[in-house]
């Protein structure tokens, strides 16, 4: 029973890393398509209209398991936060790139877990040694590097991508807390709070559209819905920390697609702060297999 019981432990292990690597390829070409977008519409505009495309893929599943259950939810405050750190990961990350490249942009947000290693112990128990706090600091570095915080050179766009990133690690450390509430329960609330931080920032900041853009807009609610729901549902099934380094695909994903679509290249800065968070984060997975500290967990009974 044992052996069975770890067989099924390690598939679910597998399927939620297989299906936060597609989560996180569905976040790169949805970051993209914001990109183009926000260059031509105001950023509460995108967003508004992009959370109302979202219901395309959230309508039928709201219908399916019943829209009362929305409104029973267990841990009200954390609920509120876990809209409150999305809403801001969303509007920040698109602020960001309107003037930064891409990849520099995804480069703060590769920061993530580093500091989900952190909030991990904080607030989820995982045991971080000393090596993994080593790493975590040296991390930060990578991101002062990338920052480059001088009067001349620290911009409000990547103070918006710093701020972005850890309001990025602090959902997903939530989405674990919350584990027990249906996939579709967190990306609705989150869709809804984020469209009403949209919809204030559209107050005399709107600008009329041709059908395409407007479908384009509404496409990118489709992808980011079903990122979401993706990363979520892999956030049930294993680990945090192990799920946390698969996000270092959106730098492959940013880079190819900035070049290709933008014409961007990260500078030597980018690449190295880049290249040190990216190694910081690689060792602390690796500590963390290593070690073994969070048991695997099944996704509970009655979560859709």
């Amino acid at each position: 029973m044992s052996r069975l019981s770890g067989l099924v432990n390690r598939n679910m292990i597998v399927a939620g890393i297989l299906l936060m690597l597609a989560g996180d390829f569905m976040f790169a070409l949805n970051d993209a398509m914001g990109k183009w977008l926000v260059a031509s519409f105001s950023v509460g505009q995108v967003v508004l209209v992009r959370s109302v495309g979202a219901f395309i893929i959230l309508g039928p599943m709201i219908m399916r398991q019943g829209a009362a259950r929305l409104f029973h939810l267990d841990r009200i405050g954390l609920q509120t936060a876990r809209v409150i750190a999305t809403a801001l990961d969303t509007l920040l990350f698109y602020a960001a790139v309107v003037h930064l490249p891409l990849a520099d942009v995804m480069s703060f947000y590769m920061a993530g877990p580093i500091y989900v290693a952190a909030l991990s112990h904080m607030f989820l128990g995982e045991k971080v040694g000393w090596r993994r706090w080593l790493a975590i600091a040296t991390g930060f570095c990578g991101v002062l590097v990338m920052l480059k915080p001088s009067s001349a050179a620290l911009s409000i766009e990547s103070l918006y991508a710093l701020i972005g990133s850890i309001s990025f690690a602090a959902a997903i450390v939530l989405s674990r807390l919350l584990r027990g509430t249906s996939d579709t329960a967190l990306v609705t609330w989150q869709t809804i709070g984020l469209g009403l931080c949209a919809a204030i920032m559209t107050i005399g900041d709107w600008r009329h559209a041709p059908a395409i853009d407007y479908g384009a807009m509404l496409l990118l609610g489709v992808v980011s819905a079903l990122a979401h729901l993706m990363i979520t549902r892999a956030l049930k099934m294993a680990p945090a920390s192990t799920l946390a380094p698969l996000h270092y695909t959106l730098l492959l994903w940013a880079v190819v697609f900035g070049v290709i679509f933008f014409n961007d290249i990260p500078g030597p800065r980018i690449l190295i702060g880049g290249g040190i968070v990216v190694l910081a984060g690689l060792f602390i997975f690796h500590r963390q297999s290593v070690k073994d500290t969070v048991p695997p967990e099944n996704v509970p009974k009655g979560v859709n």
